[in-house]
């Protein structure tokens, strides 16, 4: 009771600390994805971003500091369009607890996954799934690693990595908690509207998702398709 009850504070105290609002937070997703890319060295492989089917964003993602390993953070997922050229509209998702490997007590970390195949997208599409329980989840690489990693991280449904203190590396969410966040969702359509709704079909965007769907046209580009065409903006 006890471990609950300092769980539950943990995550209301991670609120109160996050409590920008949903527009914000896409903004933020934004310039964490152009910054991680923008040192290609670094980044994710373009290759990878190429072949993913969707992208999870979650900037500033807080951990804990009380020895129980607590996490939380709020962020958006974004697939490709029906074309699967482009990319759609963003769904705000929550992460809650998992493990990161070494962290220090209290950081903000930014993290983004790639939902690499059908089965992955599948899982994603749910209110809530467990990463490395429902969905496999690996270690994503990072800039030129890719070509001696990639086969063996592959077979994962789903690749992740993190940026915290300006160290950007692939890490492993085992046992983290993925779900729709119903809240966020509403508070920037101003209705409610399900996560698998806005990733599955050609609802418009709002305009505060134009720099992030920008982005991702220019780097996770579709072999055999022109970047200039993939940058064009949703009407």
């Amino acid at each position: 009771m006890r471990v609950r009850k300092v769980t539950v504070s943990f995550l209301a105290a991670a609120t109160m600390l996050m409590a920008e609002t949903a527009q914000e937070r896409l903004k933020e997703a934004s310039v964490v994805f152009t910054e991680i890319m923008g040192t290609p060295e670094k980044g994710i492989p373009e290759e990878l971003l190429g072949k993913a089917n969707c992208i999870v964003i979650i900037p500033g993602m807080k951990s804990g500091a009380i020895g129980i390993g607590g996490k939380y953070g709020r962020g958006y997922a974004m697939c490709r369009n029906k074309s699967g050229v482009g990319w759609g509209a963003p769904a705000a998702m929550r992460v809650e607890g998992g493990s990161f490997g070494l962290q220090i007590g209290g950081q903000s970390t930014d993290v983004v996954m790639l939902v690499m195949n059908d089965r992955g997208m599948e899982h994603l599409l749910k209110s809530k799934f467990t990463l490395g329980g429902d969905a496999s989840i690996a270690a994503g690489p990072v800039g030129r690693e890719a070509t001696a990693k990639t086969d063996a991280s592959m077979g994962a449904e789903i690749l992740s990595w993190s940026r915290a203190r300006g160290v950007f590396a692939g890490i492993s969410l085992q046992g983290a908690t993925l779900r729709n966040d119903d809240e966020g969702n509403h508070e920037l359509y101003g209705k409610d509207v399900d996560s698998k709704d806005i990733l599955t079909s050609d609802i418009a965007a709002p305009p505060e998702a134009r720099p992030l769907i920008a982005a991702l046209n220019r780097y996770a580009k579709v072999e055999g398709h022109d970047s200039a065409d993939q940058a064009k903006p949703d009407k």
